[in-house]
């Protein structure tokens, strides 16, 4: 088997091992709501670099995957990415949108109950440089796994992936 294929196959059955305290309570109805905002909280942390901010959005054993840039497996292991790479140089920094008609979220159910959700869907990425305009610089797809730790709903996969143009269309 491939690394994608044992990955996939992990996201699907990892559900199976978390213990039956880690569900939510929140209806299916209002799953797509939660999961939006919630994600969308975290782009906003992300395109300020609050850093404190995204990593309260995180379980501890995130993994992250990025078809460039390679894997970042563990909380401190991403963090130290995020602060060094994507809020290391104050003079230039990512912008990052959702490109709304692409995103979808997917519930993850157990006995009719939501312990997690996947959105996924595409973003683009502009580029903010001290003294210049800003530009865009990239498009991608990417697919987040939340998963409900402790009755917190946090981020457990996450894979950004088919980076390519800015200017291309689906």
């Amino acid at each position: 088997m491939t690394k994608q294929y044992l990955f996939l196959l992990t996201i699907l059955i990892s559900p199976f091992l978390l213990p039956t305290d880690t569900v939510s309570q929140t209806p299916i109805d209002n799953l797509t709501e939660t999961i939006r905002t919630k994600d969308a909280a975290f782009w906003v942390a992300y395109n300020k670099c609050d850093t404190e901010a995204i990593r309260l959005m995180f379980t501890d054993d995130v993994e992250f995957y990025h078809d460039k840039g390679g894997p970042t497996i563990g909380l401190d292991n991403f963090m130290t990415a995020v602060k060094t790479g994507l809020c290391g140089n104050a003079d230039s920094r990512l912008r990052r949108e959702a490109v709304d008609a692409t995103v979808a979220i997917f519930p993850m159910t157990r006995s009719n109950t939501i312990y997690g959700a996947i959105i996924s869907g595409e973003h683009v990425f502009y580029v903010r440089q001290k003294g210049k305009s800003e530009f865009s610089d990239g498009r991608a797809k990417f697919m987040h796994l939340w998963l409900v730790k402790d009755g917190v709903w946090k981020m457990s996969r996450v894979l950004s992936y088919d980076h390519g143009p800015a200017n291309r269309k689906e």
